[in-house]
C-alpha cells in the first residue's frame, strides 16, 4: 500500500518530467567502485582513433589469487591495515592537501560534460577531499601495482553513465603509468573497449542501462518521443554475450527504471510505469526493478563464473529547489556530514530493492562456488553535493554570448572530483 501511494503521489512528477524530458584485488577494487558518478548519456570523445569493430576479446582469462595493490611506490603494504575487519562503506570526507592524482590536461579521456575545469567552475575546493572509513586507514592506490596484477586480465563494467564515468576514471588514474589504446566501439560509441598493451589489461563499457532487453526512444539530451519498451524477462544480449570473457565484473542499474515504460513479459503487454491514454495497467517501475535484478541475479548464480563479479548500488542525484527541468541546482561547495542531507522517495524505493534481492542471492553465492559482492556506495555517495557539474557540463555557461537557459547537472560527477576517490584515499 505504501508503495502504490508513493507511485500515485509521482505520477505528476514523473509525466512533468517525460515532457521536458582480504589484503586482496577484492580490496582494491571495493575502493575504486566506493566513489560514485555518472557521464551524461550518449555522448561521444571528441578525438578517438581507428578501431577494430569486434566486440569479443580474444580469448577467455581466468582470474589469479587476489593480491593487495594498496600502499606506496616503495612496496611498503601497510602491516596496520586490516580489510576484514574494516567498513568501507562508513566514514567521513576530510580534507586532502595533495589533492587528485591527474587533471583535466593529463587525461585525453574526460569529455566536456564532465570536464568542470576547463568548463569554467570557478571553485576547486571539490578537488581537495578524501574518504576515510571509521575503521581503518586506507593506503592510496598504486597504479602501477594494479596494472601488473591485473596483467593478462579483462574488466568489464555493465549498466548506464555511471559505468561509463567510473571506467574514465580508471583509465585517467592508470594513464599515469601507460595511456589505454581504444581498440573497440560500437557505431553510437555507447559501448567500448580499450586495452593496456604493455600489460595485456582491458577494460570494457557495456552500455545497458537496464541490463534487460529494452528498445529505447532517446536522444542525446534525454528527451524521449516514446515510452521505453523494456522486456522483464529477457536479459541484454550486449553482456550476456560475452559474460565468459571477463574476470571482473561491476553491474549497475535503477535510475533508468524511474522513466515512462510499457513492460513486456513472454513477448506479451504485462502493463506499464506511467503510460497515461494507454489502458495498461501501472504495476510500477519498482516491480519491473525488482524482476530485471531477480533475473539478472539467477544469471550470475547459473553461470559458473569463475570471476570476481560486483552488483553497485544506485546513486543519488543533489538537486536542490527543483529539478533539472524546473529550476534546480546544486550550489554546495563542500561535503556535508551524515544527516544533513536524506535519500528520496524513489532512491529509497531503488536501494531497498538492490538490498532485497542481493541479500536473497548472496545466500546461495557461496555454495555454488559464485564470487559474488555487494558495492554499497549510496550513503556515501549522499555525503558529496559539491562534486557534480551543476551549471559547468557546458563550456562557460554564463558567458555572455551564451543565449540558452542554463540547465544544472546535479546527477553526473566532475572529473577528476569524487568519482576518484580510491586514489586519494
Amino acid at each position: 500500500m505504501v508503495r502504490a501511494a508513493m507511485r500515485l503521489n509521482l505520477k505528476a512528477w514523473w509525466w512533468h518530467l517525460r515532457k521536458h524530458n582480504y589484503l586482496a584485488v577484492k580490496f582494491a577494487v571495493s575502493i575504486f567502485f566506493l566513489g560514485l558518478a555518472f557521464r551524461l548519456l550518449f555522448s561521444r570523445s571528441g578525438d578517438l582513433p581507428s578501431v577494430s569493430h569486434s566486440p569479443f576479446l580474444d580469448k577467455n582469462l581466468s582470474p589469479e589469487s587476489p593480491a593487495y595493490v594498496g600502499g606506496p611506490e616503495n612496496g611498503d603494504e601497510n602491516k596496520n591495515f586490516q580489510s576484514e575487519k574494516c567498513d568501507f562503506f562508513t566514514g567521513d570526507w576530510i580534507r586532502n592537501p595533495a589533492g587528485p592524482v591527474y587533471t583535466n590536461e593529463s587525461c585525453h579521456l574526460i569529455e566536456h560534460h564532465q570536464n568542470c575545469m576547463t568548463n569554467g567552475r570557478p571553485d576547486t575546493q571539490y578537488l581537495y577531499w578524501k574518504w576515510k572509513p571509521r575503521d581503518c586507514e586506507l593506503p592510496q592506490f598504486n597504479a602501477k601495482r594494479f596494472l601488473e596484477l591485473m596483467r593478462n586480465k579483462a574488466w568489464a563494467l555493465i549498466g548506464d553513465s555511471i559505468s561509463r564515468n567510473h571506467v574514465q576514471s580508471l583509465l585517467c588514474i592508470l594513464s599515469k603509468v601507460e595511456r589505454a589504446v581504444l581498440v573497440y566501439h560500437d557505431e553510437e560509441y555507447k559501448s567500448r573497449r580499450w586495452h593496456f598493451p604493455s600489460y595485456n589489461f582491458s577494460v570494457s563499457i557495456i552500455w545497458s542501462p537496464f541490463l534487460a532487453k529494452a528498445a529505447i526512444f532517446e536522444d542525446q539530451n534525454g528527451v524521449s518521443t516514446s515510452e521505453v519498451k523494456l522486456h522483464l524477462d529477457m536479459l541484454d544480449t550486449n553482456w550476456t554475450s560475452q559474460y565468459h570473457n571477463w574476470d571482473y565484473i561491476v553491474f549497475s542499474s535503477g535510475k533508468w527504471f524511474i522513466k515512462a515504460a510499457i513492460y513486456y513479459e513472454k513477448h506479451a503487454v504485462l502493463g506499464c510505469h506511467y503510460c497515461p491514454g494507454k489502458n495498461l495497467t501501472d504495476i510500477g517501475f519498482d516491480v519491473a526493478y525488482r524482476k530485471v535484478l531477480e533475473n539478472v541475479f539467477s544469471f550470475i548464480l547459473r553461470s559458473n563464473h569463475k570471476g570476481m563479479i560486483f552488483y553497485r548500488t544506485a546513486t543519488p542525484s543533489h538537486f536542490e529547489n527543483g529539478e533539472w527541468f524546473s529550476g534546480g541546482t546544486c550550489k554546495r561547495k563542500e561535503p556535508v556530514k551524515e544527516g544533513v542531507l536524506e535519500l528520496n522517495v524513489l532512491n529509497k524505493i531503488l536501494r531497498e530493492i538492490e538490498l532485497d534481492e542481493f541479500e536473497k542471492a548472496s545466500v546461495n553465492a557461496s555454495g555454488k562456488g559464485v564470487n559474488f559482492k555487494l558495492l554499497d556506495v549510496t550513503q556515501l555517495s549522499l555525503l558529496r553535493p559539491d562534486g557534480h557539474p551543476g551549471p559547468y557540463r557546458r563550456f562557460h555557461p554564463f558567458a555572455k554570448e551564451m543565449k540558452e537557459k542554463v540547465i544544472n547537472d546535479c546527477l553526473h560527477w566532475c572529473l577528476p572530483g569524487p568519482i576518484d576517490l580510491g586514489t586519494i584515499c
